[in-house]
Formats: structure tokens, sequence, C-alpha cells
């Protein structure tokens, strides 16, 4: 709960989306935001966040990308490299508990999904961050 706390600053819901057509109600939005940042280090599955939501898993998967402008999937990925880097910056944890904290399957698929989305490797950036910090 602590994590979602921290996060849902960078997840709020924005009044211009209240107005799209087709997109998440408010409630909904913040209930499914609350429920991934809540489970970010568990499996979690469309199907069950759809269900929260009261709606079919194909409507609801649709509303969440008119909403927020990403897939469920990607919105999750990106939430779980957003609590690695924390974790990476404020933490001595491995870069194998942190993936295990993340919700990914494993190291490597930690550091696939890391290196694609920021270009540089989970260790380089840890590295990077913490060299750039003032001792």
């Amino acid at each position: 709960m602590a994590h979602a706390s921290l996060v849902a600053d960078s997840a709020p819901i924005s009044p211009a989306r209240r107005t799209t057509k087709g997109g998440l109600s408010p409630w909904r939005e913040k209930r499914v935001k609350a429920m991934i940042l809540d489970g970010l280090s568990d499996t979690l599955e469309i199907a069950r966040l759809a269900e929260a939501c009261a709606l079919s898993r194909s409507h609801f998967s649709r509303a969440f990308k008119r909403t927020t402008g990403q897939s469920p999937q990607a919105w999750i990925r990106a939430q779980r490299i957003i609590r690695a880097k924390h974790l990476m910056q404020t933490t001595d944890l491995t870069l194998t508990q942190i993936s295990q904290e993340c919700g990914f399957c494993d190291q490597a698929h930690f550091c696939h999904i890391f290196t694609d989305s920021e270009g540089i490797s989970p260790f380089a950036w840890r590295s990077r961050v913490l060299r750039a910090q003032p001792a």
C-alpha cells in the first residue's frame, strides 16, 4: 500500500479524460489503478481488473486505453519500471530481488523489459544514478 501512495501522484485522473467518450469513469479509473499499484508484485489478470470495474474484459481494455493512452499491460509494465527505478535508487536490493518485488517473472525478463523501456540496462542505470547522487 505504501507504494500505491508513492506512485499515485504519477497516475492522476486528469479532468480532460473525464470527458473522453468510451473511457473509464473516474471511480473505475481510480479503483483499477489502486488495484494495479497495490498488486504490482503479483500476477495481474486483466479479467480480474475488468471484473472489479463491472466490465467485460474487452470493454475494459478499450476503455482503459482510451482513458490512459496505454493498454492495461503497457501501463502495468510502466508502473513496474517506475517501482524498480525507485527501489534501485533507495535500496540495496539485488536486481533479482527488485525483479521479484516488481512482479517480473525473473531477472532476465526484468532486464529485457527495462532495457527496452529505458535504453540502458538496469545495472548501468543504477550505477549512473548512484554516481550522480551526492555522497
